[in-house]
C-alpha cells in the first residue's frame, strides 16, 4: 500500500520527495530554466508597472515585490499625487525585515481596514502560501505593529471589524470552533489581549457547513441619517462550495434569515442587497437581482425584485459590487464584457451602460477606498486582453460631497502597464470545439508571431469546476511562451460559469466527465484546425485542474504530447479523507455513496493507470507543495508512484513551502513556473 505517502513526516515519504526532486532537477534545471527564472523573476520585481492604489483617509497604498524585497513591502504615498512608479512611495511595512526578525517565513493576504479608525488595518499574514491565517495589528501612521494589538493564531480564519476595540473573530481554534472541513465556523466578538477560545461567541454555523463569516454595517459612519441608520451585523453560512445562507441582525441584535435562494453571489450595503441567481428556484437562473433592504422592519428584505440582468444563452455576470449609492456590474455576452451603474438614490434610475476602450477581452474593476463606511463612489477599472497590457481607468460615480453625479459617467484613463513583450504580429483568436454531446465549447487561442502549420506547440490551460470562471488576461508569464515560439489556450470548458450558472450545473457529480470531454475537444479542434497534432499539445491546470489533467492523462493519452499537473486531486476515493476535501463532496460526490463511488473510480487518475506494456503515456510532470493544506500533497505522490509502479516515467516536484497557491517570494514564484517550462521546451517545444 502507498498509504504512507499521505504521512509527511514519515521517513518513507521524505526519501521519497527527496529522490524525485533530486531527479527532476536532474532533468529539467537546464541553463534555459535558469534563464527562464532570472527573466520571470525580473518580470515580478519590475518597479514600473502599473500600480492600483488603495485609499485609506489621506494617503494611497500599494503593496509592492523588489528585486531587494522579495516578499514585499506596503507602502503609502500622499492622496494627492499620482500612484505611479516613479512617485515618492514611503515605505510603511516591511515584510522581508519582519520575517527576518521573526525568523519565519510570512506570505501577505493583504489587510482588513478599521472603518472606525482606517489608520489602522488587521495585516493578513499567511503562514508560509498555507491557509493557515494570522490577523496582525498595524498602525499605517505610526509604521509599526500596535504593542499589545491583535494578533490571533495562525490557524484557518476570517476577521472583520466591530469597532475601534473589537473585531469579529472566526477562526479554526479548537474542534468546536471548526466546521468538519477544517473551517472556522464560530464567530466571537474578540477584544485586545484576550483569548479567542474566551470570548463571546456572536454566532455558530453548523459543524456540516463549509464556514462561517461576519461583518458590520454601520449607516452613520458612512454619513448617512434616518430611521435606518442604525448599525447591524451580518453572518454567513457556507453550508456547501455555492451554497449559502444570509443572516441579518434585527432591532433587537438578533439574527434572521434572509428569504433567499440559496445558491447565489451577492454583495450588500446599508440599503440593498445584489444577488445572482443560480438556480431557477425564485426567478430564472442568470437573473442579477436588487431588492431593498430593511433590517430594523418586520420585513428585513424588499418584496420588489428589480431584475437588472436577464439570463441569455451565453450571458454572465460575473463581477458586481454595491457601493453608496450605487450598483456596478459587469455582463459577458460570448466572452465579451460590458460594463453597467445603476444609481440607487433614484427609483425612476435606469441602469446605464459605461463605454469601453476598444480591444478590451476582459475587464473588473475595484473601489478606490479600501472600505465601503469610507470615501466615495469612486472606482478604479482595469481593462486588458492576452495581448493588451492592462490600462487602470477611473470612473466616478461621486460628486465632491459624495452624492451621486449628476452627469453621465465615464472612463478617466490613468496609467498603462509597460509591455512584458513584444506583441507585434500576435494573434488572439476567440475559436469554438464541439464537445461529445454536441455542446459548443469555446476557447481563446494565442498565437506566437511566426509558426508552422501542423507542427505548432500548445500549451492549453482549463479548471472546469466550482463554477470558477476563466478570463482572458495580460501575462508577461504566457508571453515568455510565446516568445519562445509556443502558443496558449484558455478553456472555458463546463463546470466553470463564464457561459453562466448553467454552464457549471451540468458537470456537478456525475456529469463531471463532460467537463473532461469538451477539454480534449478542443485539443482535437486545434488538430482538425490545422494548427497543430498531438505530440505538440500539452496541457495543464492546478487543484481541480489538476485533475483534469489527470484524466487527460490516464483517459486520452494519445492526445497530448506532454502533461503538466500541478497540485491536483487524483484519488476522487479518499480526498473527502482530509478535512478539507469534505467541503467538495456537492460537486464531485460522496466517495462513501455506492453509486457516487462508482462513477468517482471510473475516472479517478490513480485508479485508471494503465500498465506501461498496455498503454503508453505521455511525458507527465507533477508538481505539489508540502504545505498544501487544501489539497494534500499525497495525491500527487501516490499518483506518481502509481505510475512508477506501472513502467511508466513520471516526473515529480514536492516543493517546500508555497502552499495551494505557490505563493513565496518573487525568485521562487519564479522557479517554480521556469521548472514546468523546462518541461516544456523537453516536450512539445522541441520538435
Amino acid at each position: 500500500m502507498d498509504l504512507f505517502l499521505e504521512k509527511d513526516d514519515d521517513p518513507r515519504t521524505l526519501a521519497f520527495v527527496a529522490e524525485r526532486n533530486r531527479l527532476s532537477e536532474e532533468s529539467l534545471a537546464t541553463p534555459e530554466m535558469q534563464a527562464d527564472a532570472e527573466a520571470l523573476q525580473a518580470m515580478m520585481e519590475r518597479q514600473d508597472r502599473l500600480i492600483v492604489p488603495t485609499r485609506r483617509g489621506n494617503w494611497l497604498f500599494d503593496f509592492n515585490r523588489s528585486r531587494q524585497n522579495p516578499l514585499g513591502v506596503l507602502r503609502r504615498l500622499p492622496a494627492t499625487q499620482t500612484p505611479r512608479p516613479d512617485a515618492p512611495w514611503e515605505t510603511v511595512f516591511d515584510l522581508d525585515a519582519f520575517c527576518a526578525r521573526e525568523g519565519k517565513r510570512w506570505i501577505f493576504g493583504g489587510s482588513v481596514t478599521c472603518p472606525f479608525e482606517p489608520t489602522r488595518v488587521l495585516l493578513r499574514l499567511s503562514d508560509g502560501g498555507s491557509d493557515l491565517t494570522r490577523f496582525l495589528e498595524f498602525d499605517l501612521e505610526a509604521k509599526q505593529v500596535v504593542d499589545g494589538g491583535f494578533d490571533t493564531p495562525a490557524v484557518r480564519a476570517q476577521a472583520s471589524w466591530l469597532s475601534r476595540d473589537e473585531i469579529l473573530y472566526f477562526g479554526s481554534i479548537d474542534t468546536f470552533s471548526a466546521t468538519q472541513s477544517g473551517w472556522p465556523r464560530v464567530g466571537r466578538r474578540l477584544r485586545r489581549g484576550e483569548e479567542p477560545a474566551k470570548a463571546d461567541i456572536l454566532f455558530e454555523a453548523a459543524s456540516t457547513d463549509v464556514t462561517g463569516y461576519g461583518f458590520v454595517i454601520d449607516p452613520a459612519l458612512g454619513g448617512h441619517e434616518g430611521p435606518e441608520a442604525r448599525q447591524f451585523r451580518v453572518f454567513m453560512e457556507n453550508h456547501e462550495i455555492g451554497k449559502l445562507s444570509l443572516n441579518i441582525e434585527n432591532g433587537d441584535g438578533i439574527p434572521r434569515r434572509l428569504p433567499l435562494p440559496r445558491e447565489i453571489g451577492f454583495d450588500i450595503n446599508r440599503s440593498h442587497i445584489l444577488w445572482l441567481a443560480k438556480t431557477d428556484e425564485q426567478v430564472p437562473s442568470g437573473s442579477l437581482v436588487l431588492q431593498a433592504l430593511t433590517p430594523s422592519s418586520d420585513q428585513p428584505l424588499g418584496t420588489e425584485r428589480r431584475i437588472l440582468v436577464e439570463p441569455a444563452p451565453g450571458r454572465a455576470v460575473h463581477h458586481f459590487s454595491l457601493l453608496r449609492n450605487f450598483a456596478v456590474y459587469s455582463v459577458d455576452d460570448r466572452l465579451s464584457p460590458s460594463l453597467y451603474v445603476l444609481d440607487l438614490t433614484r427609483a425612476d434610475a435606469e441602469p446605464q451602460r459605461i463605454s469601453l476602450p476598444d480591444g478590451i477581452e476582459a475587464l473588473y474593476f475595484t473601489p478606490l477606498y479600501a472600505d465601503l463606511h469610507l470615501g466615495d463612489d469612486t472606482l478604479s477599472v482595469i481593462g486588458s486582453g492576452f495581448l493588451k497590457p492592462p490600462t487602470r481607468y477611473t470612473l466616478s460615480l461621486s460628486d465632491e460631497a459624495r452624492r451621486p453625479v449628476s452627469t453621465s459617467p465615464v472612463l478617466v484613463a490613468e496609467d498603462t502597464s509597460p509591455a512584458f513583450f513584444d506583441a507585434e504580429g500576435m494573434t488572439s483568436l476567440l475559436l469554438e470545439a464541439i464537445s461529445e454531446d454536441g455542446t459548443t465549447v469555446p476557447y481563446h487561442l494565442v498565437l506566437p508571431k511566426t509558426w508552422t502549420e501542423g507542427e505548432l506547440p500548445v500549451l492549453i490551460y482549463g479548471y472546469g469546476g466550482f463554477a470558477a470562471s476563466l478570463a482572458p488576461h495580460y501575462s508577461g508569464t504566457t508571453g515568455r511562451l510565446l516568445e519562445q515560439g509556443g502558443a496558449y489556450v484558455q478553456a472555458y470548458i463546463r463546470g466553470g460559469s463564464e457561459l453562466g450558472p448553467q454552464w457549471h450545473t451540468p458537470v456537478k457529480r456525475h456529469g463531471r466527465h463532460k467537463a473532461h470531454e469538451d477539454f480534449v475537444a478542443i485539443a482535437r479542434d486545434l488538430v482538425k484546425r490545422g494548427y497543430s497534432k498531438p505530440s505538440r499539445i500539452a496541457c495543464t491546470g492546478g487543484s481541480n485542474g489538476g485533475l483534469l489533467t489527470g484524466v487527460m492523462l490516464t483517459r486520452y493519452p494519445d492526445d497530448f504530447g506532454a502533461v503538466w499537473c500541478r497540485v491536483p486531486v487524483l484519488d476522487m476515493t479518499r480526498f473527502h479523507k482530509f478535512p478539507a476535501g469534505r467541503a467538495w463532496m456537492d460537486e464531485y460526490g460522496n466517495p462513501d455513496d455506492e453509486a457516487d463511488r462508482a462513477y468517482l473510480l471510473s475516472y479517478s487518475p490513480v485508479h485508471q493507470v494503465k500498465p506501461a506494456s498496455e498503454q503508453a503515456y505521455p511525458p507527465v510532470y507533477i508538481e505539489s507543495s508540502s504545505n498544501d493544506d487544501r489539497v494534500h500533497p499525497s495525491h500527487a505522490r501516490r499518483f506518481a508512484l502509481r505510475l512508477e509502479e506501472a513502467g511508466h516515467s513520471p516526473l515529480f516536484h514536492e516543493y517546500g513551502s508555497g502552499g495551494h497557491g505557490g505563493a513565496g517570494n518573487s525568485a521562487e514564484m519564479a522557479r517554480r513556473t521556469a521548472m514546468g517550462y523546462s518541461f516544456l521546451r523537453k516536450t512539445i517545444m522541441t520538435p
